[in-house]
């Protein structure tokens, strides 16, 4: 279907502005609300505020890339923009739910496209308990961290704490620990995209631990729930080729 409605959307740095600026004046420009699609200039960062603040929209999101990292984004051409968005192929993606209690009771939700992640806040390791589908798998876990990574985000934080790449639909979540010192050699788990994994706190007023979802963060946390929201979908748009699916396979042969 011909996307003619464009909303156009672009991080505060002036090289973003000044391309938003460029491709309104050439196609227009409509609230999200009524857009076939938002066009998004940036970085990574960006694009997953857009998605976060549009989810309830179901208007697929096409990025170029403004920005530092581009993962997520598409190249940065002006002049075939419309041609570009009719042939984009869609891919979608479920975010991962976040439910973080923190040591004064309080309970704290968000959403993750990338991952959730629970770092330690303080001098000391973190020591963490995990239970995955309410059985106990690793009593103690100790290290710098531990996160839960969806496929999307398997290539960002993940991929830097030596995690492994999934491919998109894999249906597949990835746990993964930052500088684990016991067990020393653990790197983490592969689980079913439908598993609830649970993180426990161990010694949390001594080893004080904060949790982060895609950039909204917890701070003493003493347990940390995390399973995928099937209720959201992200609609992503990307040039034919270079979909999530084959920068994935191409980001382990660079």
């Amino acid at each position: 279907m011909p996307r003619r409605k464009i909303a156009f959307t672009a991080s505060p740095v002036p090289v973003a502005q000044t391309a938003m600026a460029q491709l309104r004046d050439s196609y227009g420009d409509v609230p999200p609300e009524t857009a076939d699609v938002i066009v998004a200039l940036g970085g990574d960062g960006f694009m997953l505020q857009t998605l976060h603040e549009t989810q309830a929209l179901n208007v697929p999101v096409y990025g170029m890339n403004r920005g530092t990292v581009g993962f997520l984004m598409n190249e940065y051409h002006a002049d075939d923009l419309l041609d570009r968005l009719d042939e984009a192929a869609e891919e979608v993606i479920n975010p991962l739910a976040m439910t973080a209690v923190t040591a004064d009771g309080k309970i704290n939700h968000a959403l993750a496209i990338n991952e959730v992640s629970l770092l330690r806040a303080g001098p000391q390791a973190a020591k963490l308990r995990i239970s995955v589908d309410g059985k106990l798998r690793m009593p103690e876990l100790v290290c710098d961290g531990a996160l839960v990574a969806t496929p999307a985000g398997s290539t960002a934080y993940n991929y830097s704490a030596h995690g492994p790449i999934l491919p998109i639909g894999s249906d597949v979540l990835a746990l993964t620990a930052m500088s684990a010192f016991r067990p020393r050699r653990w790197r983490g788990a592969l689980l079913p995209k439908q598993a609830v994994v649970r993180f426990d706190v161990i010694e949390a007023e001594k080893r004080p631990v904060m949790a982060d979802a895609d950039g909204e963060s917890v701070r003493n946390v003493v347990s940390v729930e995390i399973r995928s929201e099937p209720s959201i979908a992200h609609r992503i748009l990307f040039d034919p080729g270079h979909g999530l699916e084959e920068r994935l396979i191409r980001e382990q042969f660079a």
